[in-house]
């Protein structure tokens, strides 16, 4: 999350980024967390596509920029990533909507999350 932000925020490189952030972190999942920055910078205008479709009465622009982010890696994982449950995934990104988000974020993007979700075929 914290890399798109910058990256919206600041035109920031994405590896550079990345790395400065696991490194403040320390132990977090490297793998992890470059694939699921990869994939979603991969599939970027498929993710906005169906994120917008969930949430017809917000436009990207009009969202806040946390739930904004946490959306995009959320909705890359429940329809590309194949290592989490749908509920494991929408409770992280609930938890750091509310974290980093407004006071409605984490309802927001429950919601929105819910719905791409229920949209997906079973693998």
């Amino acid at each position: 999350m914290q890399v798109l932000f910058e990256m919206e925020r600041r035109q920031a490189d994405p590896i550079e980024a990345l790395e400065r952030n696991l490194a403040e972190l320390g132990g977090a999942d490297e793998e992890f967390a470059m694939n699921l920055l990869e994939g979603t910078l991969l599939r970027e205008q498929e993710i906005k596509d169906a994120v917008q479709k969930h949430a017809p009465d917000w436009s990207l622009d009009r969202m806040d920029p946390i739930s904004r982010c946490v959306l995009l890696f959320g909705a890359y994982e429940l329809l590309f990533g194949n290592d989490a449950p749908p509920a494991v995934v929408m409770d992280e990104a609930i938890e750091i909507a509310k974290e980093f988000g407004t006071s409605e974020s984490g309802k927001f993007v429950n919601g929105v999350l819910n719905a791409i979700a229920h949209s997906v075929q079973p693998k």
